[in-house]
């Protein structure tokens, strides 16, 4: 797919959102992403997904795994289109865990997927746990790159769009100090 056709999407399904907005990084931003309203229409979720299955396909992957609540989807559709086990990492008392009976098997090679990666900390949670339960982390993907290539997980990382949008700390935010509120539009709470 062509950038184009990605951003067209993007309109279309409401992902792109303009404001002032709190990311769950806690840093305020004027652009946010809203990857859950693409996957309210099962088209363009296979679309995203099938691109990100095939950026991984010539490795050999036992499963993929996705943090809640952003990753759940995206690690579920593009393990089905892999053919390959699914699971998602939730958070229990702050701390990122593997519950519901699900876990990584030793030697398992796991894909990490994510809707929308800005600073990387619940892809690294994930990671943490993989590595922990002796599975070994073949890549991470995720449908937007908002550090534009910058957040290195020490495997491949591959995104169907990578960007860079501009983000301040809350005390240095030009729009806090416009007088605008940032909104919380994230799914977890913040720090």
């Amino acid at each position: 797919m062509t950038r184009e056709e990605i951003m067209s999407i993007f309109k279309e399904t409401g992902v792109m959102l303009e404001g002032h907005f709190q990311l769950t990084s806690g840093r305020h931003s004027d652009h946010y992403m809203q990857c859950a309203q693409l996957f309210q229409y099962p088209k363009y979720s296979k679309l995203m997904c099938g691109e990100l299955a095939n950026a991984f396909r010539g490795e050999k992957i036992d499963l993929v795994a996705g943090p809640a609540v952003g990753g759940i989807i995206i690690a579920y559709q593009t393990a089905e289109i892999l053919g390959v086990r699914n699971v998602f990492a939730e958070r229990q008392d702050g701390k990122m865990t593997f519950r519901r009976g699900f876990g990584i098997r030793p030697g398992e090679n796991v894909l990490v997927c994510e809707d929308v990666v800005t600073t990387g900390t619940s892809v690294r949670e994930v990671v943490e746990l993989i590595l922990e339960a002796g599975g070994n982390v073949v890549g991470v993907g995720s449908i937007v790159d908002r550090s534009n290539g910058k957040v290195d997980f020490g495997v491949p990382f591959k995104a169907v769009l990578t960007m860079e949008v501009v983000s301040w700390d809350g005390d240095d935010c030009p729009l806090c100090k416009a007088g605008s509120t940032a909104v919380k539009p994230g799914s977890r709470l913040l720090k």
